[in-house]
């Protein structure tokens, strides 16, 4: 079904789907929960070629801008000095609106979930008869086992890799805990040794981290605190290269901090750090214009809210971002008080999905390029309904990208 922003939908082969997960659940019983029912779109969006490339210039742009020693002096601050590791960080997600304008980016995140369960997902679907071209690199659990392996190369060199701690604060009880238990049955495919831990399991001595009685080597950090600012033992740790640690601090403060897109978004300000005319113009189309909100201007924000997306700055997943025409006052209040940016609205794509035989309703969806070192690894969609993603809606959930041929 099409759509007017360029993209369109088209039903997967849910049975495939399905097998694929019934092997999942043979395998590890009781990962899967209901809570995970709409994990999966049965639908796949089909994307304009002009909007992929658009993606991949934005791409380009952000990571020539990110290595300008005068971008780095400016985001890193006080920490310009500190420990720089070696190690780029795996699975940046760099996420984008699709419409009629053209691919707009959202945000960046460096510790970007989901692509272990996408990965799922598009393997599923290879034998399946869908329109478009995959957009996924081949042999995607080879791939991250190869990142993750470069990560360790990067920062030890021919040492060899014995461990990787998959970390998160109660793992099992996040939602993304099949995705751990998937990345660590992949990663040991490949030869590698994987556990899942609570930071609290990690024991700090003189000469690294143990797990029981096992050194760590390299994490495979999922914890929401970027700064490991509630982690002290982890943050010693990394900031004396007693270990391994991806995606980490350094990586998130040069990228993910959304305040860092009110730079991005800044033409004048780009030209002085030295980028280049093409960057800089393949920004200003393809990123929302971001400010930060203050106090000051409380009256004028106000006024021209319905224009703008309101997020915290250091947020993640959604929480505590809220739709500028969406706001009551009480909360808009909370929000000129700092700790804020606000973008020009880009609104998300949208097709028509059919659900259970239904009529057919409106989904909006956003498109996550994975990525490594600048390399674009796979994309997903994930299609809501609301103000954010959820993986609530009937219907919704990850859904697969092709592009339209």
């Amino acid at each position: 079904m099409s759509s007017n922003n360029g993209s369109a939908s088209c039903p997967i082969n849910r049975p495939a789907l399905q097998q694929a997960l019934q092997h999942f659940n043979t395998a590890h019983p009781g990962v899967l929960q209901q809570a995970h029912d709409n994990l999966y779109s049965n639908t796949a969006v089909l994307i304009a070629p002009q909007h992929l490339a658009q993606m991949h210039a934005v791409i380009a742009a952000v990571e020539q801008v990110v290595a300008l020693p005068a971008w780095q002096q400016k985001v890193l601050g006080e920490d310009v000095a500190g420990f720089v590791p070696a190690s780029k960080g795996v699975f940046f997600g760099y996420d984008f609106h699709l419409n009629a304008e053209g691919a707009h980016l959202i945000e960046i995140n460096t510790n970007a979930g989901g692509a272990f369960l996408s990965a799922l997902f598009e393997h599923s679907q290879h034998a399946a008869a869908l329109p478009g071209q995959s957009l996924a690199a081949d042999n995607l659990p080879q791939t991250f086992a190869a990142m993750f392996r470069s990560e360790w190369q990067l920062q030890r060199g021919d040492a060899p890799l014995r461990n990787i701690v998959i970390v998160d604060e109660a793992p099992q009880s996040q939602y993304f805990y099949p995705e751990f238990v998937l990345a660590r049955q992949w990663l040991e495919a490949a030869g590698l040794q994987v556990f899942i831990a609570d930071p609290g399991e990690l024991r700090a001595a003189a000469d690294g981290l143990y797990l029981g009685e096992s050194r760590v080597d390299l994490i495979y950090n999922r914890l929401t605190d970027f700064s490991l600012a509630q982690f002290p033992h982890l943050l010693a740790a990394y900031q004396q290269d007693l270990v391994v640690l991806t995606p980490h601090p350094h990586a998130y403060t040069l990228y993910a901090d959304k305040r860092n897109l009110t730079l991005l978004t800044d033409a004048a300000l780009l030209r002085g750090m030295g980028a280049d005319e093409s960057s800089i113009a393949t920004l200003q189309r393809g990123v929302p214009l971001t400010r930060l909100v203050a106090a000051a201007d409380e009256a004028q924000w106000w006024k021209e809210r319905k224009e703008w997306f309101f997020k915290p700055a250091t947020g993640y997943g959604g929480k505590g971002s809220y739709r500028g025409d969406k706001l009551t006052q009480r909360v808009f209040a909370e929000i000129v008080q700092g700790g804020y940016v606000a973008q020009r609205k880009a609104m998300p794509g949208e097709v028509m999905v059919s659900v259970q035989d239904a009529e057919a309703s409106a989904f909006k969806f956003d498109v996550r390029c994975y990525v490594y070192q600048g390399q674009v690894q796979l994309l997903i969609a994930r299609m809501y309904q609301g103000q954010t993603t959820n993986f609530r809606t009937p219907g919704g959930g990850f859904a697969l990208v092709r592009l339209a041929q």
